[in-house]
């Protein structure tokens, strides 16, 4: 268990360093001048030459590469020649905060919506009820966030005054002011993965409920609930972890277009404003911390499978 820990932290960091080196590169090859950009339109040759030496952009790609990944590992991101601030405070304590709040409530609503559907739908087989379902779960798959955005700004927020439209208070300092900023951009985020967790969740249950050891539990006469939530939801587990797991990037994803729609400063609109200012040292850090946050969040669903289930804890 501690060697497969250990060589999965491995493969982690390599996969970091790749795409390090990735960014890095493909950053450069991007248009623009960042020189050119933080002098503004007028400047001469000698400040162009002098600010282009401090950067250390006159230096070779490994030489540069070298540098920044030593004041990346050690909090020294850059400063922004836009806001005028630290990058990694920049990142860390304003846009990061930000879309985790927004990421977490997704997963919540995903959850708590999903799954209980998913298991109707499976109880409820070819029922009128579990079509209904399936037109959700097809609708919701195909639907385009930003659009589904924009319809429940129109609606619950113009039209009925129910949630605000736009801006973002912190759960820590006002928790249910912040979650109710955080319900109708949660819930544009989430509609993808509650129709993909229902999806998921019928055919997977629908397979357990057709196992010996379910009709076992029936013939011992435990009631009809348990042996749906305890027998069968409990081995649909790791199928929803590692889904979940795996979309974490088309979540992160979408982040970009719900920030922007719902105007959240997070991590989604920080990208989105560096890459229109050609701020390549902002997009290299948000674009590390979303690698990041996929990547550890994979590692997090391999490490949870022997949890979910004891018996690969056995396993060499």
């Amino acid at each position: 268990m501690l060697v497969q820990t250990l060589g999965k932290l491995g493969q982690t960091l390599v996969v970091l360093f790749i795409v390090s080196v990735a960014t890095f590169g493909l950053l450069k090859l991007a248009p623009g001048d960042p020189v050119q950009i933080m002098l503004g339109s007028e400047y001469s040759q000698e400040s162009y030459e002098s600010l282009t030496a401090e950067m250390g952009l006159d230096r070779p790609f490994l030489a540069q590469y070298a540098d920044w990944a030593l004041n990346f590992v050690q909090g020294d991101w850059g400063t922004s020649f836009v806001a005028r601030t630290d990058i990694f405070t920049y990142a860390f304590k304003e846009a990061l905060p930000v879309t985790l709040t927004l990421a977490s409530f997704s997963l919540v609503f995903a959850v708590l919506i999903g799954v209980p559907l998913g298991v109707l739908s499976a109880v409820k087989k070819d029922t009128a009820f579990d079509a209904g379902s399936a037109v959700f779960a097809l609708t919701g798959t195909a639907f385009p966030s930003f659009l589904l955005g924009i319809l429940l700004i129109w609606f619950f927020g113009v039209r009925l005054g129910w949630f605000p439209v736009m801006g973002y208070v912190s759960p820590w300092e006002d928790f249910w002011t912040g979650v109710y900023h955080m319900i109708l951009p949660g819930l544009t985020l989430s509609t993808y993965f509650i129709a993909m967790i229902t999806r998921l969740t019928r055919a997977t249950l629908i397979e357990v409920l057709d196992q010996p050891y379910i009709a076992a539990a029936r013939a011992r006469g435990e009631p009809g609930w348990r042996v749906i939530w305890v027998h069968g939801v409990r081995n649909i587990a790791m199928p929803l972890v590692t889904i979940l797991g795996l979309q974490l990037g088309t979540l992160l994803q979408g982040t970009v277009l719900t920030e922007t729609v719902f105007n959240l400063p997070g991590i989604g609109q920080m990208l989105t404003s560096a890459v229109l200012g050609r701020e390549y040292m902002v997009v290299q850090a948000g674009v590390m911390m979303t690698a990041f946050l996929f990547i550890g969040v994979n590692l997090l669903v391999d490490l949870s499978y022997p949890i979910l289930d004891p018996r690969l804890r056995d396993r060499k």
